[in-house]
């Protein structure tokens, strides 16, 4: 790979990591993805990590290469994206803040099929919890930036490195939540969790706000 090749190719994937990092954060949805999988062993919730941070490359890969065109395709624009993902995140969010804690108390360890752990890996934990429609329509908008690489080459490399390292900090924040919680303890954790699921119910009023905003603007053109 010739130097500037290079250059480009780290350039573009500093781009996608910094720009998903923060609304991806999987070191906020930590606690979240704690509360969520209750009675499940360190052993499920390692599997669970795992699947969650290949389902997570996945979808930000997918969306940013094919991701535009697939709404292109059914019609469907971003800010209609964003409002009913946005919904989708309040709902979460609301949930979990009636729910928090008392899901973990009632529920012991229990076994946990791998069934159970493929039937949640997806829906609710992956998305919209790690990545949500923020993430795949900021995944879109990266991929549809053409000057943001050197050539198509160089842009399905940023398409599967950038996406790899965010599902690399995925795996290693939710392997670690058991760790979190020990260091907390059981008070501080429901107090964290509380707190994380109210942000999350206000990043999905912003979301839906956000596409209720582009919508109104697109109307009055």
């Amino acid at each position: 790979m010739p130097p500037d090749a290079a250059v480009y190719l780290f350039k573009s994937c500093l781009v996608i990591v910094t720009a998903l990092f923060p609304i991806v954060n999987p070191l906020g949805t930590t606690p979240i993805f704690l509360s969520l999988t209750p009675g499940y062993s360190t052993e499920s919730r390692s599997i669970l990590s795992r699947k969650i941070a290949l389902n997570s490359f996945w979808l930000l890969t997918g969306s940013m290469l094919i991701g535009g065109h697939i709404l292109n395709f059914f019609g469907i624009s971003i800010p209609v994206v964003q409002v009913g993902g946005g919904l989708v995140v309040m709902s979460t969010g609301w949930t979990l803040l009636k729910t928090a804690g008392a899901e973990a108390r009632q529920n012991p360890e229990k076994r946990i099929t791998g069934r159970d752990i493929t039937n949640r890996a997806f829906y609710p934990l992956t998305l919209p919890l790690t990545v949500g429609p923020g993430s795949i329509s900021v995944a879109i908008t990266l991929g549809a930036n053409e000057t943001l690489y050197h050539s198509i080459p160089l842009r399905l490399l940023a398409a599967v490195i950038g996406p790899a390292l965010m599902a690399l900090t995925i795996y290693l924040s939710y392997r670690s939540a058991e760790r979190l919680a020990k260091i907390l303890g059981e008070t501080s954790m429901n107090v964290v969790v509380r707190l994380t699921a109210f942000i999350l119910l206000c990043i999905g009023v912003q979301i839906t706000w956000n596409g209720i905003h582009a919508l109104m603007q697109e109307a009055s053109r």
